[in-house]
């Protein structure tokens, strides 16, 4: 009985032995982290040392408050109690994005979890043109009180007084805001305060979101010099080199309630003529070439430069605008160029509307208009206009096949070349133009006859164009309704539908009010009558998603000539 009691009150004993000699065991497998200082001034960088052997750690939780780099990797191998043991040690270089009280958070190994560090980070001193300082930041924006979508030009120019062998120069994109490098790094040399300073000038696009204080924080610069006794001497023997630039707080604006829509807040906005004819002939095109300087734009955000509408008594053909983004200073800069062929349909005088563009004067903050002034065009008639002009005769001394494409006419100056004599010549033409004429005229009844008429579709299938539920046919539509001719307007409306003339158009479309619309211009066009312009506003209306079209059959070619034939441009 009391070999038995003494054997349980051995038991406790055994287990805490037992523990004694797990204890180390169970300590090595938590994975450890540190910090090789837990103290430093905004700009230097810290090393967070992970041991461990389960394998390497997640450091994607860091990224939040720091900049990763220099990451290294160890393996130790020792030997204790008889038994070998195998050490991972991981390394990170840390840079701290702002200042303060900096958790560090614990990172996961494997199926443990490191404990979380505490890195205290001191506000730098932010060295000037006047410090004497090995390297230092200068940070530029054009407007330090913007409105929202504004483009502000942040410029960030980096010295430094040594040859770097490696560097990255950071500025983070603040909250509230969109922030976007621009074209490619200037580098120059500068002397600032009897000092040699290589300079790299980095250049930047700033969108506020939103009204109200907007902090940019200062940009950060860290890197290493390539080496040298006056570098060890002025810098350290480690070669390191940081910097730091002051933040800046922006006060942004919201939108004025009296601003033109469309909103386009600029520092100025020019116009200019740099092509305009005072005259033009009918059926000939007379290019007007319009430019636009805005400063404090980009091409995302600047609206098209308009198309004027001259009515019906012309066409206009305006090609694709021309831009040029650049800087002057620290100011965003951007250059438009648009070329419009005005082609009058008959003489007199014809007046193209000078451009106006409604723009935001944040320097001066209120509205402005950007306008130039009307051009009036002397017609006259051009060749063909005035009567109609009969066809041109038939080139008889165009080159036949089988001659290689070489012109008949320089083989027959001489006659004697090809054994015909000169007097029979233009006997020989003549019939020749006869016999093309007969031709062609028996082509034209042949394809006349054959030309289908038009057939009804099928019992349960749509008679909808199949392309006018397409986005690039309804931008057109659009572009047209804007600015463009009713011709233009008449011609996507028919290529949407799959058809010729803008009657088979009004048969087809489902809208009432659409249909009503075209009639209406018809009439106002060819009975010269009604104002165009309430014309074109309605057909914007009508039209601003697109043709609205019927899904009953299509009226059948009754052969008759139409309502209102195509007009003859």
């Amino acid at each position: 009985m009391t070999r038995a009691i003494n054997m349980h009150g051995c038991r406790p004993l055994l287990v805490l032995a037992a523990l004694l000699l797990w204890l180390p065991l169970l300590a090595w497998a938590q994975p450890r982290a540190w910090l090789d200082r837990d103290r430093i001034a905004m700009g230097d960088t810290v090393t967070l040392n992970v041991e461990s052997d389960q394998g390497a750690p997640d450091f994607t939780p860091l990224r939040t408050d720091f900049d990763l780099s220099g990451q290294t990797s160890s393996r130790q191998v020792e030997w204790s109690n008889g038994s070998m043991q195998q050490r991972n040690l991981y390394g990170v270089a840390l840079t701290p994005r702002r200042s303060g009280a900096l958790v560090v958070p614990g990172l996961q190994v494997g199926s443990a979890r490191t404990a979380p560090l505490t890195l205290q980070v001191d506000a730098a001193a932010v060295a000037g043109p006047d410090s004497n300082a090995m390297a230092f930041i200068e940070t530029v924006v054009d407007d330090d009180t913007p409105y929202v979508q504004q483009s502000v030009g942040v410029v960030v120019r980096l010295y430094f007084a040594s040859q770097l062998a490696s560097g990255e120069l950071v500025l983070d994109t603040p909250a509230g805001a969109s922030l976007q490098r621009v074209g490619d790094d200037r580098t120059d040399v500068r002397q600032v305060n009897g000092r040699r300073y290589n300079v790299v000038e980095r250049r930047f696009l700033l969108i506020p979101e939103r009204s109200g204080a907007l902090k940019l924080a200062g940009a950060r610069f860290s890197g290493r010099s390539a080496g040298g006794f006056f570098d060890d001497f002025f810098g350290g023997g480690d070669g390191r080199m940081n910097a730091t630039s002051a933040d800046r707080t922006l006060q942004v604006q919201a939108q004025p309630a009296q601003a033109p829509q469309p909103w386009l807040p600029l520092q100025s906005l020019q116009l200019r003529y740099t092509s305009a004819p005072t005259s033009a002939r009918t059926g000939e095109a007379a290019n007007v070439v319009v430019e636009a300087v805005a400063e404090g734009a980009t091409r995302a955000q600047f609206t098209d430069l308009p198309v004027p509408d001259v009515g019906a008594n012309a066409q206009v053909f305006a090609e694709p605008a021309q831009y040029e983004e650049t800087f002057n200073g620290s100011t965003p800069r951007l250059k438009i160029t648009r070329r419009y062929s005005i082609v009058p349909r008959q003489p007199g005088s014809l007046v193209v509307p000078g451009p106006r563009l409604p723009w935001w004067d944040v320097r001066n903050g209120k509205a402005q208009e950007a306008k130039l002034p009307d051009l009036t065009l002397a017609v006259a008639a051009g060749t063909g206009t005035a009567s109609p002009a009969p066809l041109p005769p038939i080139d008889t001394d165009a080159a036949l096949p089988g001659t290689d494409g070489q012109d008949s006419r320089i083989a027959a100056t001489d006659p004697r070349a090809n054994g015909l004599s000169e007097r029979p010549w233009p006997w020989m033409a003549a019939a020749i133009g006869l016999a093309l004429l007969w031709l062609l005229t028996l082509l034209w009844g042949w394809q006349r006859g054959r030309r289908p008429r038009a057939v009804a579709p099928a019992a349960g299938k749509s008679s909808v164009p199949t392309v006018a539920s397409g986005r690039a046919g309804l931008a057109e539509l659009r572009r047209a309704l804007d600015g463009e001719g009713f011709d233009q307007v008449e011609a996507q409306l028919c290529a949407m539908a799959g058809v010729e003339r803008i009657e088979q158009v009004i048969a087809r479309l489902g809208d009432a009010a659409q249909r009503q619309v075209l009639q209406d211009l018809q009439q106002a066009r060819w009975g010269g009558q009604g104002d165009l312009a309430p014309l074109r506003s309605r057909l914007r209306e009508v039209f601003r998603d697109g043709p609205h079209w019927s899904a009953a059959a299509g009226t059948a070619d009754t052969g008759l000539a139409p309502l209102y034939p195509p007009r003859r441009t």
